[in-house]
């Protein structure tokens, strides 16, 4: 049996297009033609921090989350990248040891794909490091505008980027293209609480707290500000999931982790 998979996994700092419009970046109206400038030298700042302040930030749960996503994957066997590649791993040795699969031979491409060369390069070493460099090809390149052929991908993961891109919208129909029938998306994101009392906590860490951490850990409170900022004008839970509908996919649901902190999205090329 020959099985090659083929995923994308979108990464954290997306920008889109340059029109010559406005947009919102943060609590910001600012031209769309400057949004990707301004997204761009945020995740700058931040790449070489990134993983300790994700840590910081989420008490460590980010990871808890990351692997939450990757469970979504099935039945397909950064951070995302590497998890994924140690489940297709995991399968690969229980099939190597079940003697009725004598004939397997299975491929797997794990496309990295994110707009800023830092969070590539920060990403690069890391797989340099963990010996994870089979399998992972690295690719600079916009959500809004993938350079992959149609129907070419079974899976397509995005996590905590895409309430960077300035077209949401174009970056779903962008993900609905290069997967191929029956592929999966799954995006993972930071959302909207849904718990009022627990709101008015997270909301007092997210503008008091992260913003502070953010300066003394990484010597950079306007770039966690805005990251904070970002969070509140992404759309609701429900509202994303009919965009991603309105996309083309199908089956569309979404699970609320830490009642909603962050949520995960999935919907299925049909």
């Amino acid at each position: 049996m020959i099985v090659k998979l083929s995923l994308i996994i979108l990464g954290s700092s997306f920008t889109g297009d340059n029109f010559v419009s406005t947009t919102i970046s943060g609590f910001k109206e600012v031209r769309e033609e400057d949004k990707s400038q301004l997204v761009g030298n945020v995740f700058t700042n931040v790449a070489s921090n990134y993983d300790l302040m994700n840590d910081l930030m989420s008490g460590g749960l980010h990871r808890l989350w990351k692997e939450r996503l990757v469970s979504k994957l099935n039945p397909f066997p950064g951070d995302v990248a590497f998890r994924i590649l140690e489940t297709v791993n995991s399968v690969k040795r229980r099939a190597i040891q079940d003697p009725s699969n004598d004939n397997l031979h299975e491929e797997t491409e794990i496309y990295v794909c994110d707009i800023n060369p830092n969070m590539l390069n920060v990403g690069k070493k890391r797989a340099v490091e963990r010996g994870e460099t089979k399998s992972l090809i690295w690719a600079e390149g916009d959500a809004e505008a993938l350079d992959f052929p149609d129907n070419s991908m079974d899976g397509y993961t995005i996590a905590f980027g895409i309430r960077n891109v300035t077209h949401i919208e174009k970056a779903l129909v962008e993900a609905h293209r290069v997967l191929k029938r029956g592929g999966r998306f799954l995006c993972l994101e930071l959302s909207h609480v849904d718990v009022p009392l627990l709101k008015q906590v997270y909301d007092y860490y997210s503008f008091s707290i992260i913003p502070a951490v953010g300066e003394l850990v990484a010597g950079d409170r306007e770039s966690y500000q805005y990251l904070v900022e970002s969070i509140r004008r992404f759309p609701p839970q429900d509202k994303f999931a009919l965009m991603i509908a309105d996309a083309g996919f199908q089956k569309v649901e979404y699970e609320n982790l830490v009642a909603g902190v962050v949520a995960i999205h999935s919907g299925l090329k049909l």
